[in-house]
């Protein structure tokens, strides 16, 4: 008998798979921190910055539209040249936007700060992307679910530690941490995350990539900026009209090219399609507590209906919506493994649609906001634990980091149209309050019912998507194409 050791087999699991997931998770919930990062500042930021209301506003828009250019981007080059090395190129532009930030008085390095921090919003389809390749069968759904999530949890819990920061300490100090939270999670990267030999090679599509950031610029500047230039306005009209033109020859061109950015044939799959138009939904539905809860919390008690709370307690209100998304991801994988991920979509649609229904019951306590928060955070968990598992069982193991990153993209096109949305309804349904002009209680009403509406019709689009019980793949499918297979013994 040999006493030589045994080589590594084709399904044998890499090194601390439970190490991976965290450290994606982690990863994935620094990145999502970036979206409510200013929130406890945005009033202040004119005074701050020296600067006007209307130039302060693209430090916001400025993450927004640098997040939308990057995912499909950052999920192509990692396809190609490897996934971890641009989950650290993300991460890197996290930290420098950071301290770019940190260090800026003015708005302009501000802006360049924001952006660059929203360059690393690519984290979360890459690492669902590494888990694919890397993980064995039966942690991989839970394990795609919890990254997922990721992308809410860190969005709810960012607002009540923002404020606690900032109304504790200097306004630099939020960059500064944040920073501190990328310098962290590359570390562990570095560590503890193994590159993935599974990778699609070729050329990258510059042009591909310039048109589709072009049109994402149109589209997203519209719909951010269209209530504050005006709805009917030539540059609001001119750029959703430039953004249908952009798209449409960008598309004409990615069906030509050898080596596209983005395969679009593969993404009119049924399902691939179905569910990233289901995804545009239920990201409007997921937003539209955060635009809602929080002012309605904060308003004067004497609007009737404000509860006159502070910032801090609003985000500590919405944090434990954050909780049940991580909580219910491994409820979200058990589910898509025996009824498959369709019906948890379904599922989820319509726990999100019973929270804003519940919401519009009852509004007049604090657990209210609670309860309610947290039915849909529970819904948006199961949601988004399955949309990944749905891309990932109908496209090649090659492309699961551009068709993730698509996904991803899809969801915040409906996060920016709830923004845009909500903006309009409660300013246009309003109420006086001696000289102070506030949303009305009807319009928080109406814009909770938008978000129980968008959650239904996310149900109703998932229903279209193929019957058959989809899966994760059953192996790392980088164990097919670079890994030893024993040879079979007699």
């Amino acid at each position: 008998m040999s006493d030589a050791p045994a080589r590594p087999t084709a399904v044998e699991a890499p090194p601390r798979p439970q190490a991976i997931v965290a450290v994606l998770a982690f990863g994935g919930i620094v990145v999502s921190l970036m979206q409510t990062l200013v929130i406890p500042i945005v009033a202040e930021l004119p005074a701050l910055l020296h600067a006007s209301a209307s130039d302060t506003a693209w430090v916001v828009t400025a993450t927004l539209l640098a997040a939308a250019v990057a995912t499909p981007v950052m999920g192509r080059l990692g396809d190609m040249y490897g996934k971890r090395r641009m989950l650290l190129v993300s991460l890197a532009m996290l930290v420098i936007g950071s301290v770019t930030a940190a260090l800026s008085d003015t708005v302009v390095p501000m802006i360049v700060g924001r952006a660059l921090q929203g360059l690393a919003s690519g984290v979360i389809p890459l690492g669902i992307s590494i888990m694919r390749d890397e993980l064995p069968a039966e942690r991989l759904g839970s394990a795609t679910a919890m990254m997922s999530a990721s992308l809410g949890v860190g969005g709810a819990l960012g607002l009540p530690a923002a404020a606690v920061i900032a109304e504790n300490f200097d306004w630099h100090v939020l960059f500064w941490a944040s920073g501190a939270l990328g310098v962290v999670a590359a570390v562990l990267v570095l560590l503890l995350v193994p590159e993935s030999r599974v990778r699609s090679g070729g050329r990258f599509d510059a042009v591909g990539a310039i048109g589709m950031a072009a049109g994402l610029m149109c589209l997203l500047l519209a719909i951010s900026k269209g209530a504050d230039w005006g709805w009917s306005s030539a540059t609001t009209l001119g750029l959703f009209a430039a953004a249908v033109l952009v798209l449409l020859a960008w598309g004409v061109f990615e069906l030509r090219v050898r080596e596209p950015l983005v395969d679009l044939r593969t993404t009119a799959r049924r399902q691939v399609l179905v569910t990233n138009l289901a995804s545009v939904a239920i990201g409007f539905a997921m937003f539209s507590m955060s635009l809602a809860i929080p002012q309605l919390l904060q308003l004067p008690v004497a609007s009737g209906y404000g509860l006159g709370r502070s910032l801090l307690v609003s985000g500590l209100v919405m944090a434990p919506s954050g909780l049940v998304m991580m909580a219910v991801a491994p409820i979200s994988a058990a589910v898509s493994r025996t009824r498959g991920p369709k019906v948890t979509l379904m599922i989820g649609a319509l726990i999100v649609a019973a929270g804003y229904g519940l919401n519009i019951a009852l509004m007049d306590q604090v657990w209210h906001f609670v309860l309610a928060s947290s039915v849909i955070g529970a819904g948006i968990g199961f949601t988004y634990g399955a949309m990944p598992t749905l891309i990932m069982g109908a496209v090649p193991a090659s492309e699961t980091g551009a068709a993730n990153s698509l996904n991803t993209l899809m969801r915040s096109i409906g996060t920016s149209s709830a923004s845009a949305v909500a903006g309009v309804v409660l300013a246009h349904m309003t109420t006086r309050l001696g000289p102070a002009v506030l949303p009305s209680e009807n319009g928080f009403r109406t814009v909770l019912a938008l978000g129980a509406g968008a959650a239904l019709l996310g149900f109703v689009v998932a229903s279209f998507i193929p019957g058959r019980r989809t899966a994760a793949p059953t192996a790392p499918p980088a164990a097919a194409d670079d890994r030893e297979t024993p040879a079979v013994q007699a």
